[in-house]
């Protein structure tokens, strides 16, 4: 018997050693939690009784005491921590990377420990970018054990996944993401999600990206009747996206691609969202229309001409970089020639025309209203004007026609003449040939009488001529006798 209590007694040692020794270790296992640099953190103190003396640790370094009194210890992250009394769990805030490590709470013999791991997670350009710069992230982490090789996923505002391009150490303490070509509409808040098998983490990192930009598009273009009046609008997305930073902006205009800019409108924005504007130029006449949102730059083109055709561009600039969007003015007019009631049996041409050449998929169209496929008329690739003969009186029209949608038509009514208008018309027209005949025989019956006359002059000088040299012949003959 005696052998057999003495294995026993050893299997009952042996399974207490090992059961003590384990429980710590699963302890620390479950004891896992996960904090990130600059939030706060609450460590858990837990199967300790409440309103009782607890004692926190960090490394066996005191950093709070809950005793008769409260008393601090000495670590960096003692004046940054406090013992929340109603559960004695210790909250840290403004985390930093090196607070990572073993936390231990105690109360008397009963030891909780608690294994903190920090993620620091480093955003480029404090948040704030323009559209097509890079956003950069750098995600660092720390742990009392050796460091997970970590899977990344980023999610954009609209929890869409995104793919940037990504490294790491050899240690897996650093990663670094990038993600190219910003868009202003990316605008929001993202999630940068983290996941370890071994340990087990699962967690995920909230951080705004704020892009400045507009939220027109890049190029815009706009259609104008000659003589009407044209606002031009950008607008800036600062407002919603809830843009904290101050920063300033110009619109310009110029006539074609090649030609120098001409400042037309200084601005700048606050920190607060409140607008500045400042004109700058004479070139030509231009309103700010009043009362407009913050977040709206415009201008007014009252009685717009061919002469305010070109690019308006609006620029942003955010701690010298900058960016713009532009607004293309197309002006369009139609005439007539010649201008006026059209008569009976007589044709006018009609012309349309636009400010600029047209790009490849645009083009000008003449149409007579309830016409037929006769009273068409399509103006040449690239060209920027189109011609109509018409004979008739009726009302026309003519579209801009960009991608198969017209985007702008102007109306053209060719009268006709009243009756007796055509009759004095053509009165005049055949008094006006009559009167052409009169002094064209006139003319000639002038000349023929002309030519008469000369001749006439011309034998009276010869027959003079004739009688002087027979006068002088006689005289000549008598001396000679």
């Amino acid at each position: 018997m005696e052998p057999c209590s003495m294995v026993m007694s050893s299997t009952l040692a042996v399974f207490l050693v090992l059961h003590l020794g384990l429980t710590p270790m699963m302890a620390q296992q479950h004891n896992l939690q996960i904090g990130v640099a600059g939030q706060a953190v609450i460590l858990e103190c837990r199967g300790i009784p409440h309103q009782k003396q607890v004692t926190w640790r960090y490394y066996n370094v005191v950093v709070r005491q809950l005793t008769k009194k409260y008393l601090k210890g000495n670590t960096p992250m003692t004046d940054r921590s406090e013992i929340i009394q109603n559960n004695m769990n210790l909250k840290v805030w403004d985390l930093q990377l090196s607070d990572a490590g073993i936390y231990t709470c105690n109360y008397g013999s009963v030891t909780v420990s608690v294994s903190l791991h920090i993620f620091k997670l480093m955003i480029s350009s404090d948040g704030y970018f323009l559209p097509n710069e890079v956003l950069e992230l750098i995600l660092m982490q720390n742990s009392s054990h050796p460091l997970p090789n970590l899977n990344i996923t980023l999610l954009n505002s609209n929890k869409n996944v995104v793919r940037p391009k990504l490294s790491q150490d050899k240690t897996h303490q650093k990663y670094v993401l990038e993600l190219k070509k910003l868009e202003a509409t990316d605008s929001g808040t993202w999630l940068c999600h983290v996941h370890s098998a071994s340990p087990l983490i699962d967690h995920s990192i909230s951080f705004d990206v704020k892009v400045l930009g507009f939220q027109n598009p890049d190029v815009e273009t706009k259609y104008a009747a000659v003589d009407s009046t044209v606002i031009l609008s950008w607008h800036l997305n600062f407002q919603k996206i809830k843009w904290n930073e101050g920063f300033t902006g110009q619109l310009t205009w110029k006539q074609q691609e090649s030609a120098a800019p001409h400042e037309l409108l200084d601005f700048n924005i606050t920190a607060q969202g409140k607008q500045h504007k400042t004109k700058q130029s004479s070139h030509f006449q231009f309103e700010i229309p009043a009362n407009r949102p913050e977040s709206t730059i415009e201008m007014e083109l009252p009685k717009v001409q061919f002469s305010h055709s070109g690019q308006y561009q609006c620029q942003l600039v955010y701690n010298r970089r900058h960016t713009q969007s532009n607004i293309e003015l197309v002006v369009l007019k139609v005439s007539a020639n010649p201008v006026g009631p059209l008569p009976r049996g007589a044709e006018i041409t009609l012309l349309c025309q636009a400010s600029t050449p047209l790009p490849p998929n645009a083009h000008l169209l003449w149409e007579r209203q309830n016409g037929t496929q006769m009273d068409i008329k399509k103006s040449k690739p690239r060209e920027a004007k189109v011609e109509v003969k018409v004979n008739s009186a009726g009302l026309w029209n003519c579209h801009l026609i960009e991608d198969n949608e017209r985007k702008i038509s102007l109306n053209y009514t060719v009268e006709g003449a009243p009756v007796w208008i055509s009759y004095v018309t053509t009165g005049s027209c055949i008094g006006g040939s009559l009167l052409a005949l009169g002094l064209a025989c006139l003319c000639i019956i002038s000349g023929m009488n002309w030519q008469r006359r000369r001749q006439r002059a011309k034998r009276m000088t010869q027959a003079r001529q004739h009688l002087l040299e027979n006068k002088t012949c006689q005289c000549q003959h008598r001396l000679n006798k």
